[in-house]
């Protein structure tokens, strides 16, 4: 039971954490107003959790679930599926912090100044952030079906 809950909580993470990114990008549209940068702020914040819950369930899931943590080392998908995440992760990063800058000019109740350069380059990130995390589910399809199996 403890096994189909982990995996549940995984991968209802990861489709929350890929819904909370299409909102993201459905709300950012230059000129910004002050309730859509803040509603932003917040996305992002809950994405940045749902993000910690995949990888977190992920972790328990490889540890002391599933198939083994011996299976997914030895597993080329799998070695893929991480650095994957992690690329999205590192994406992520120039969204976040770009949010977490405007914090000073959302309590002053005003909205934050995005240039057309920095709005074209933010909505690219968050696209290639959408795209790579198209791939995760086939990578996992394939490790769980033992494609890309190292060795054996």
């Amino acid at each position: 039971m403890a096994s189909a809950l982990v995996a549940y909580l995984h991968f209802i993470s990861l489709l929350l954490m890929f819904a909370l990114l299409v909102l993201e990008h459905r709300l950012f549209q230059l000129p910004l107003d002050h309730a859509r940068a803040r509603s932003l702020v917040f996305v992002d914040l809950a994405y940045g959790a749902s993000a910690g819950v995949v990888l977190l369930s992920g972790i328990a899931r490889a540890l002391w679930f599933a198939k083994g943590l011996d299976y997914y080392l030895h597993n080329a998908a799998f070695h893929a599926l991480v650095g994957l995440f992690v690329l999205v992760a590192l994406l992520s990063l120039y969204p976040t912090m770009t949010f977490l800058n405007w914090r000073n000019t959302l309590k002053a109740g005003a909205a934050p100044q995005v240039s057309a350069r920095q709005g074209r380059l933010l909505v690219m990130v968050i696209r290639a952030e959408l795209a790579a995390m198209l791939v995760l589910p086939l990578l996992a399809s394939l490790m769980a079906h033992g494609i890309g199996t190292i060795g054996g």
